[in-house]
């Protein structure tokens, strides 16, 4: 059983930045990618961000496209979302999840394992 642990998450002004970690533990960690989505209160969860875990090909929501960066580390089996430029639509819990299906797209319904999530909190 694999096990995703989010962290990073805080309140931070709008215009500043934050990093969200995922930690991975477990058996053999070698998913296919990771994202990471999100969900503001009162509405469904989003795909915000998603790296392949061997090439590091990226793909982004056009909400954070140019703002936000994913990256991971193999050997530390961690993945990383830094975020610049918060706005307070980016407010939500963050999550993220791993697929472990070779050649499974950034959809939830893709994705075998989830962390908790991480509180974000952008204030005007």
């Amino acid at each position: 059983q694999v096990q995703l642990v989010e962290s990073g998450g805080g309140l931070v002004q709008a215009g500043g930045s934050l990093r969200l970690s995922c930690a991975a533990s477990g058996r053999t960690f070698s998913p296919y990618r990771m994202t990471w989505f999100r969900q503001a209160p009162g509405k469904g969860r989003e795909f915000v961000a998603t790296i392949t875990w061997n090439s590091g090909a990226t793909y982004y929501a056009d909400s954070v496209k140019g703002r936000f960066t994913i990256s991971r580390d193999n050997a530390g089996n961690a993945v990383y979302l830094q975020m610049n430029s918060l706005k307070p639509e980016d407010t939500a819990v963050y999550y993220c999840a791993a697929a472990r299906s070779f050649g499974g797209d950034y959809s939830e319904k893709s994705h075998d394992d989830w962390g908790q999530g991480t509180q974000v909190t952008v204030s005007t």
